[in-house]
């Protein structure tokens, strides 16, 4: 085998899936994702305001009804970085509400929880995305780009990008 080849690293061809790569098909089927998944946001939306959290943009909300609920438990080597498991679930950020809110003025962008990046450990943060689909880790905020691509970004183990 080719001691250079990755099997994580998406290949040039055309990814599947409006964007997504196989390998992060697999893992979203894998945590239960399929084509034309929704799932009801209600119970999320009042606890999120409750705890002080604007109400849901758009993109978050179609985003959430998709993907919310979604566990991805791999860890282990990935592209850039290590993979570390995750969770699309918003009240998993329940608590962070000013953060979200501070971070989302300072760079002129709305964003509302999605989940949680290696919970339980010291590499622990906060998921976000804002009203274009830019998916953010909110400690120190970073970015994982746009969807679709943030989503191999964050299951394959790419390093996110510091926002200035």
């Amino acid at each position: 085998m080719d001691p250079s080849h990755n099997p994580l690293r998406p290949t040039r061809e055309a990814p599947t899936d409006a964007g997504r790569h196989l390998p992060t098909r697999e893992a979203l089927t894998d945590a239960g994702w399929f084509s034309g998944r929704a799932v009801d946001i209600t119970a999320w939306e009042a606890e999120l305001t409750a705890d002080g959290f604007p109400p849901l943009h758009t993109v978050a909300r179609r985003f959430l009804t998709e993907f919310g609920g979604l566990r991805f438990p791999h860890c282990g080597a990935g592209v850039t970085r290590a993979r570390e498991h995750f969770t699309l679930t918003p009240t998993d950020c329940l608590g962070e509400a000013d953060g979200f809110i501070e971070w989302g003025a300072d760079i002129g962008r709305d964003i509302a929880p999605i989940g949680e990046l290696a919970g339980g450990t010291c590499a622990w943060t906060s998921l976000g995305i804002d009203e274009t689909g830019e998916i953010y880790a909110i400690s120190g905020l970073s970015t994982f780009g746009r969807l679709p691509q943030a989503l191999d970004h964050l299951v394959l183990g790419y390093m996110p990008r510091a926002v200035a």
